[in-house]
């Protein structure tokens, strides 16, 4: 019997299977990884359909170069690495602005305790209507972790600009969210 009969393979399997172009192996590798690419998209997107699209690019990426993982980390860290690559792709092909206003302003300081009045999914339903690139910024400072220096080098967009779509998409969230009854306490 194959190693691919089994149920559960572990990463090494996996990963030798994929390089011998093996159906099942990247079968296997895509239904593990799936259900978390999908989540981790669906956060960068309104749109299953664009979602399924971006996932799907993303899993091509990783196959046509599973070759190249060398188990210096987690596979799932390094699928991961590859989706978010496909994310950035689609929303800097997507986008729709030629020309940007630059201009910096200043984060204001936000009560420790304010996030805890709003609940997640109100937070990503309002975050889903903001302009792409604007959305796109948002996720990646806000909620990864990313510098605007970095967040600019993935996007191909200077790091003002980054600074001018995150105070976009503060400002819209702001507005959005207290219409919807949420406040919060500038500190």
């Amino acid at each position: 019997m194959s190693i691919f009969g089994k149920k559960h393979y572990t990463e090494q399997e996996l990963v030798n299977g994929c390089v011998e172009n093996d159906r099942r192996a990247q079968e296997a590798l895509y239904k593990r990884f799936f259900p978390e690419m999908m989540r981790m998209c669906m956060r960068h997107t309104r749109d299953e359909n664009k979602a399924i699209e971006i996932v799907n690019t993303g899993f091509l990426r990783v196959f046509k170069k599973i070759h190249t993982f060398a188990f210096k980390g987690s596979l799932e860290g390094w699928v991961r690495r590859l989706v978010y690559h496909s994310i950035a792709d689609y929303f800097r092909d997507n986008s729709k602005y030629a020309h940007f206003l630059v201009f910096e302003e200043k984060d204001e300081q936000v009560s420790e305790k304010s996030h805890e009045t709003f609940f997640e999914e109100d937070i990503l339903k309002v975050v889903r209507t903001l302009p792409p690139v604007s959305q796109e910024v948002f996720r990646l400072y806000a909620i990864e972790g990313y510098s605007h220096a970095e967040i600019g080098a993935l996007l191909e967009i200077s790091e003002g600009t980054s600074k001018w779509h995150l105070s976009t998409a503060r400002h819209r969230l702001r507005e959005h969210l207290e219409a919807l009854g949420y406040h919060y306490k500038a500190v």
